[in-house]
């Protein structure tokens, strides 16, 4: 195992640059139009032409639950502001009035958080001597969490966390000043203010990123109530092995395009028939609902008198076929009827005394759905209508269609094979049989999102081209087992390629009549990374929807969906699974857990133990070099660590539910996000589906494919390491055993990220004993005030489950060979 580095280091946050947002919420687009809405009127969600870019600034993660709750699609691509949040939304005038009413903040050109550049002054002189002294309590008041130097593109930078005690006092806040040096034995200078980072309510830290030429060598950051603490700066990601490509034999770039699920999945099946020596396939046991959709139609507009029809056969076993015609008859007094002749419906309207129309919407619904023979399962009136008013006669027969068969522009050619579909997972290793620790790394489980797909499958093709000529690979493929899911959600990615681009559950309607007329097909499907039963929106945890029309839609159940449960089977099966990455984009960024959060008091689920939570850290950093290799591209440590923390409050996600139910290193992967761009200076934001080529220096599908499958084969290779560690860790307490005078502050090191169990009331340790923890989230360990004579007791474990001079916590052991001090104080 490599040993972590611990200066200043240990955590990190948001984005910076936010990308494009659908709106597809209470207007939201339909680009079927008015083929949606047959008879009179037309539908309320066809796309109006005046679409344009907004940039919007939310309160906060309430503010961004309510909007999604409300429809509007802002997943991913968010960016943490000192304020809020800041993203961007392409919406209608409409939709700008609904997203003002919902208190959402509509930025001008110009407007909204930048980094500043220039250092300001920072406190100053007003409040504070620039020399303050810490305050004489043991407590310190200042702490900095990390400082990070990075360089991308010839452009050095220095990224800040830093929180001070009184950071939630509001009358007045308290501002903190960061400076820094130019190098060692220079001093402090270039004071600047620091960013106050809130969240929920809460305060979390200060903050600030920007450029520096010269790298420093040490920081020192002030609080306007007087505390001062300094630190060293620590290199982010400038110390990374030279990449498998690096070697001018090694095969890569296979991939040359994005890739739909069928062709995904035949490729699995070839590699697996190519190189039955490591590869073979697993069929998933739960088949997906399918790329498949009820023929619909909305008839007589979208008001009192309109009837959505819905068939039950599927559209293409059938349902496209079926047509329906509201038919006026001459006379008076005639009864409401309904004639089926094969696939044709006809509805016979009702007159009254005087010969007039008499059949609302409502009847007629309950007649198509009594009387239809079987052909239509459901009817019922537009939306909350009640269905009052009275039906008219259409000019003809109105054809139900499913709608599939209307391609959007540039959609791939050919027919999508309809009806469920079976996942296979591709299992590459040269020894699959449990004995080595499984890597699962599932993509695309939100559909619109076509690079974590390309990417897994370079890393698939680098496997098996490379096994037989690389010494890296080999010991990757002999020491790993592992499970490769090209595509999650196979219906949502092809509902994505063929008809709707910014597809991103899966198509599974769920809906209610009040949201189950075909112009909401759209908005349809369960958020399958919501999907899950760890913190979960039906737990209280913020970030996942009651509305089948939310695009974080929880589902109705935990694990209702055929795909979670997929996930859950896999690693149930395979126990050996230890490693999981679930690869998204386009945020930029790498996390874990804790994933969610009770909004009221930010509540998060369990933080991992420190020993995890530095396991955590120390392979991002391999990883995230790996990327920064391929074009310099860095994933900023602001954008790494608990993804609640970092992004936003994802409840039920897939990563909460593996680590905490199986104890499984659960990584989330944003792959794309924001690149730096040397000629204007400014970091650039991505897209779900950049151009495959692009600019290969900045937004390009092909380049982030190959340096996020960098990444992905640095994860096997840690996972190989892992299964192979056998080294015992060593801890020590700092400062040791010895006599002092008077209380003394002390603290916990690790060789190696591992979790320490200590006690202090002259017990053995055992792993029930309390754990050695952060001081708080996002920082190193905790600091003991020892104030009067006291003995520690300890033992640590690493992420491998290696245990300190082979100590054996149970109770029925009685050896002693546990770690032990003194610290005896002397009263002056």
């Amino acid at each position: 195992m490599r040993r972590i580095q611990r200066r200043i280091a240990l955590l990190a946050l948001p984005t910076l640059v936010g990308s494009v947002l659908m709106a597809t919420g209470p207007a939201a687009a339909d680009p079927a139009g008015s083929a949606a809405t047959a008879g009179s009127g037309r539908s309320s969600l066809e796309v109006p032409e005046a679409a344009r870019l907004v940039r919007i600034h939310l309160t906060g993660a309430d503010m961004l639950d309510k909007v999604v709750a409300a429809g509007f699609d802002l997943e991913h691509g968010l960016r943490r502001v000192p304020t809020g949040i800041e993203g961007e939304a392409v919406a209608t005038a409409e939709q700008v009035a609904e997203l003002e009413a919902l208190g959402v903040e509509i930025l001008a050109d110009g407007e909204g958080f930048a980094w500043s550049e220039e250092a300001d002054g920072g406190l100053q002189a007003q409040a504070l001597r620039a020399e303050a002294v810490q305050p004489l309590a043991h407590q310190e008041t200042v702490r900095i969490a990390r400082a990070d130097w990075f360089t991308t593109k010839g452009q050095g930078f220095l990224y800040v966390e830093a929180r001070t005690t009184e950071g939630a006092q509001t009358d007045p806040i308290v501002t903190m000043q960061l400076e820094n040096d130019s190098g060692p034995d220079t001093s402090f200078g270039s004071a600047r203010t620091m960013s106050r980072f809130v969240d929920s309510g809460q305060y979390m830290f200060h903050r600030n990123l920007f450029k520096l030429d010269t790298r420093p060598s040490q920081i020192r950051v002030t609080s306007s109530t007087g505390g001062v603490a300094t630190g060293y700066v620590s290199n982010w990601l400038e110390d990374g092995a030279p990449p498998l490509t690096a070697n001018p034999s090694y095969k890569w770039d296979f991939v040359d395009g994005y890739r739909h699920p069928q062709q995904l999945f035949s490729r699995a099946e070839e590699i697996a028939r190519q190189y039955p020596d490591i590869a073979e396939i697993v069929y998933l046991p739960n088949k997906t609902n399918g790329y498949q959709r009820k023929a619909q139609a909305t008839i007589g507009g979208t008001g009192q008198s309109a009837v959505v029809v819905s068939s039950a056969a599927w559209g293409h076993e059938g349902g496209n076929d079926i047509t329906v015609e509201f038919v006026n008859r001459p006379g008076a007094n005639l009864p409401l009827g309904v004639e089926v002749a094969g696939k044709a419906i006809r509805v016979l309207l009702a007159k009254d005394a005087s010969g007039g129309p008499a059949s609302t919407a409502a009847q007629v619904a309950a007649a198509l759905e009594s009387q239809s023979q079987g052909l239509v399962d459901r009817a019922h009136p537009y939306r909350t209508n009640a269905g009052t008013g009275i039906v008219a006669a259409t000019s003809g027969p109105v054809a139900l269609t499913d709608f599939l068969d209307q391609k959007r522009v540039g959609a791939p050619e050919g027919e999508v094979p309809r009806g469920p579909a079976t996942i296979p997972v591709l299992r590459i290793g040269k020894h699959r049989d449990g004995r080595n620790p499984g890597v699962l790394i599932q993509a695309q489980d939100h559909a619109r999102e076509w690079v974590p797909a390309t990417t897994s499958l370079e890393a698939a093709e680098r496997l098996v081209h490379n096994y037989k000529s690389d010494w890296e690979t080999k010991k990757i493929v002999d020491n790993t087992d592992i499970f490769l899911i090209l595509s999650n959600n196979p219906d949502g990615a092809n509902y994505s390629f063929y008809n709707f681009a910014s597809q991103r559950r899966n198509m599974t309607n769920h809906c209610a009549d009040d949201n189950a007329d075909p112009a909401r097909r759209n908005s349809w499907g369960v958020d399958l990374n919501r999907n899950y039963r760890v913190g979960s929106a039906q737990d209280g945890y913020s970030g996942g929807s009651n509305s089948c029309v939310s695009d974080t839609y929880q589902g109705p159940e935990k694990l209702s969906e055929p795909e979670s449960k997929n996930i859950i089977w896999l690693v149930e099966k395979y126990s050996n699974i230890k490693f999981m990455m679930s690869v998204h984009s386009n945020g930029g960024q790498l996390f874990w857990q804790p994933g969610a959060y009770i909004a009221d008091g930010r509540i998060t689920t369990p933080r991992p133990p420190l020993g995890d939570e530095a396991f955590y850290w120390q392979s991002a950093a391999r990883i995230l070099s790996q990327v920064k290799a391929h074009r310099q591209t860095v994933v900023t440590p602001e954008n790494v660590g608990g993804s609640s923390d970092v992004l936003y409050s994802s409840a039920g996600n897939v990563r909460e539910d593996l680590y905490h139910t199986y104890g499984i290193y659960a990584f989330g992967w944003e792959v794309g996000g924001s690149v730096y761009n040397p000629a204007t200076g400014n970091w650039q934001g991505g897209s779900f589906q950049p151009a495959w080529v692009g600019n290969p220096d900045l937004v390009s599908g092909h380049s982030e494919t190959m340096e996020y499958a960098n990444g992905i084969m640095e994860m096997f290779r840690i996972a190989a390491e892992w299964g192979k560690d056998n080294q015992k860790p060593t801890s020590r307490l700092v400062p040791g055993d010895g006599t002092y005078s008077g209380p003394v502050d002390v603290r916990f090191e690790t060789s190696e990220p591992a979790t320490i169990y200590y006690t202090t009331d002259g017990s053995r340790p055992t792993l029930e004993s309390p754990r050695y923890a952060a001081t708080e989230f996002r920082e190193p360990g905790q600091v003991f005030h020892v104030a009067e004579t006291t003995t520690f007791r300890w033992f640590s474990v690493d992420s491998a489950g290696n245990i300190e001079q082979n100590y054996d916590p149970s109770n029925n052991d009685k050896r002693d060979n546990y770690r032990t001090a003194t610290i005896t104080v002397v009263e002056q």
